[in-house]
């Protein structure tokens, strides 16, 4: 980019595709600063693991010089598949090949470390939860923190998830719910602590489901399993039951009624967790989400196109960071740059987003999806 002075990047979410894009403009020479509402790259868990695809993901991380590294960090055997019954009889097994790279994974906070550690000191500025972004579509904006700190640029762009504050000035949607519940439960050494878990979820993923309620079990790394109770319920059914989240015996109770014909060593993965459960409701933008071009502000990931939980979702964050972030690099004005990205993400997004739309609910469907298909990447 040839602009003087350099333009002044605002990046507000340290995830994986905020972070991702300040590293590619890093390598093309152009200063960002990422604003994340966290006290530090450690104030909370950063959740399960990652399947990064080599269509999207991994292209980012070559581009961020990180492809290699990446696949030092991540687990090969994690591509491994598994569908169960809720008896726990095998329908389908997919064990990779010794090289398949197609999607191995990495847990959120080995990615995240790797892109932090990947940036020039500063980069990151955390305690930095924004409040409002106000200013002239053309600019500059101003960034509005909680504390009262306020911060000029040139472009926004907003990578800070499903519950966007940056979204709010170029959009007036808002996610929806899509009527399907997650219910995170951990399972902490495994191998020692849970091993029939273990030798049930293998090295991947293993997932069951009878119809109105489903299970997707994952190895993370450091011999944990994460399960994820499917439930089609409404959003609040904990507080409607008269529980709280905190109330882990009581739910547990309520989740072992529910899938009470299922076998006993399926029933481990409801029951069987270590410490609390963590509700995770389902939110999607409305399929086909846009927004008003404004030269100064765009979005990326989840802020953007935030879909239901069926393995794209972080792969097209990193996809729509690499983008952006070339663009800007290879365009004479940040206006240029940005409708350069909207022009080739906004189109792909709509077309997945579509796909997806209502999709959530085949996770608890007894109709086998097509894995062999998603096995083989296509």
């Amino acid at each position: 980019m040839s602009t003087t002075p350099p333009p002044r990047i605002a990046i507000v979410g340290a995830g994986p595709g905020g972070l991702a894009c300040a590293r590619i403009l890093a390598r093309h020479g152009i200063a960002a600063t990422v604003y994340d509402r966290d006290a530090g790259p450690d104030a909370r868990d950063q959740g399960g693991t990652l399947d990064l695809h080599a269509d999207n993901g991994q292209l980012a991380l070559r581009e961020a010089g990180l492809l290699e590294e990446f696949f030092r960090l991540s687990r090969h055997e994690g591509q491994e598949m598994r569908q169960l019954d809720p008896s726990g009889a095998v329908l389908f097994h997919h064990v990779p090949e010794p090289d398949e790279r197609f999607k191995p994974e990495i847990d959120r906070r080995v990615l995240r470390d790797l892109l932090l550690g990947s940036l020039p000191p500063g980069t990151v500025r955390w305690g930095h939860t924004l409040r409002a972004v106000t200013g002239p579509s053309q600019g500059p904006r101003r960034l509005h923190f909680a504390g009262g700190t306020t911060v000029e640029c040139d472009l926004v762009i907003g990578a800070d998830g499903a519950w966007s504050a940056v979204r709010r000035s170029v959009s007036d949607a808002t996610p929806r719910y899509t009527g399907v519940s997650f219910l995170e439960a951990w399972f902490h050494d495994v191998t020692a602590r849970h091993p029939d878990i273990a030798e049930l979820v293998g090295q991947g993923s293993a997932a069951a489901a009878d119809g109105e309620r489903g299970l997707f079990a994952q190895r993370n790394g450091g011999d944990h399993v994460r399960v994820y109770v499917i439930q089609r319920a409404p959003a609040d059914w904990i507080t409607a039951a008269g529980l709280e989240p905190q109330d882990t015996g009581r739910i547990r109770a309520r989740l072992l009624e529910r899938f009470r014909d299922w076998s006993p060593r399926m029933r481990r993965l409801v029951g069987d967790n270590d410490g609390p459960y963590v509700d995770r409701p389902i939110h999607a933008l409305p399929a086909g989400h846009t927004w008003q071009h404004s030269p100064s502000v765009t979005l990326l990931g989840d802020a953007a196109h935030l879909m239901p939980p069926l393995g794209v979702g972080v792969n097209l964050a990193l996809l729509d960071a690499c983008e952006l972030a070339l663009a800007l690099a290879r365009h004479d004005t940040v206006g240029e740059a940005v409708r350069a990205y909207e022009d080739t993400m906004l189109p792909r997004s709509a077309e997945t987003s579509r796909l997806l739309d209502g999709a959530v609910h085949d996770l608890v469907s007894t109709e086998l999806p097509d894995f062999a298909a998603a096995a083989e990447g296509r």
